[in-house]
């Protein structure tokens, strides 16, 4: 069977460009992590030797960077003046820490992600997973940095408006609970928005938990949603990018549904994705089956869980919250790049 020599060039194209997109993250975050992206902002064109000593960072490493961002596209270069400059653009998502439309996160999850990766071709063959625990602490500030400023900036003022009886609940006392808490940002932005509320959240992860009881005013507890005792009910009861990650996702949504009180709601955040694989070509959907393989359907796996994988779309998202005795369930009406956004009650 003879090669097709133009598709053969495609190929190796498109070899050499997913390549450079690996390199070009791992740079990026090198950048983000370095604060060199920040250093950069609103400072117009600076050679490499002015950058340097504005970073303190050394000079080689930094001239080499700004090359390489250069060829990725990040950066604009004067080569008659051998300078380089950060366009506004740019800056606004990879300089703009803290604000919901920073994606540095995304770039800090590369390094735990591709150190796990012997393990997880590891699993390919016997099976398993690789745990939580093992993606280490850098894992947990990444996604603290991934979801922080999208939290604290859209989660009560523009995701929860689409509840208003919910709003209305805890506007007046009511409880809410964040399950798989992480970081507590969630925690954070409830217990701000709502200072009449009570809070609480849950984690099996006992860094993150550390690092949510810094956060604020709520209430963390360490361990499976099953440690948190019900009291008088909760009003909202929360799921933010978790549902996918559980290794009991039924089970789970169960004891939920038993810890709401009458008419309370569930609230479910899941990443971007359709159901069919064939509308899953573009760049999120790429990303989130990364995220997947490296990091949330192989944690489940590890925990003898279902590995339901980033990429569990609106209707296996539905299935999951009936098969759990949920009898209304309803996609939210909210615009997201990212995010699909649901809400159940028993």
């Amino acid at each position: 069977m003879g090669i097709d020599k133009e598709k053969a060039k495609q190929a190796l194209d498109k070899v050499f460009r997913d390549m450079a997109g690996a390199m070009s993250a791992g740079m990026v975050y090198l950048g983000v992590k370095t604060g060199l992206w920040r250093a950069m902002q609103g400072k117009g064109a600076l050679s490499s030797a002015a950058l340097a000593q504005r970073t303190r960072l050394e000079h080689r490493y930094v001239e080499e960077w700004l090359k390489g961002m250069v060829a990725a596209g990040y950066l604009d270069y004067d080569p008659g003046a051998q300078t380089y400059s950060l366009p506004d653009e740019h800056a606004y998502f990879l300089a703009s820490d803290d604000t919901d439309h920073f994606v540095g996160g995304l770039f800090a999850m590369v390094p735990p992600l591709m150190r796990v990766a012997p393990e997880v071709a590891r699993a390919f063959a016997e099976g398993g997973g690789v745990p939580f625990d093992d993606f280490g602490p850098e894992c947990v500030t990444a996604l603290d940095l991934i979801n922080r400023g999208q939290y604290e900036a859209r989660f009560a003022d523009y995701w929860l408006q689409s509840m208003p009886d919910v709003v209305e609940r805890l506007r007046g006392g009511g409880r809410a609970l964040d399950v798989g808490c992480g970081s507590g940002r969630v925690c954070a932005a409830l217990a701000a928005a709502f200072p009449a509320a009570e809070v609480v959240g849950v984690d099996p992860d006992a860094e993150s938990i550390a690092r949510a009881r810094q956060t604020g005013k709520a209430r963390f507890v360490v361990g499976e949603l099953s440690a948190v005792e019900r009291g008088a009910g909760f009003d909202l009861i929360t799921l933010c990018d978790v549902l996918h990650d559980l290794a009991e996702p039924v089970e789970t949504l169960e004891q939920a549904r038993a810890l709401l009180k009458r008419d309370a709601t569930l609230f479910i955040i899941e990443p971007k994705a359709a159901d069919k694989l064939e509308d899953n070509r573009n760049s999120v959907a790429t990303t989130f089956y990364g995220f997947s393989l490296f990091h949330c359907m192989t944690q489940s796996l590890a925990r003898g869980g279902p590995g339901l994988g980033t990429c569990l779309g609106p209707a296996a998202t539905e299935a999951l919250v009936r098969r759990a005795g949920y009898t209304r369930f309803r996609q939210l009406d909210i615009r997201s790049l990212t995010n699909l956004f649901y809400a159940a009650q028993p």
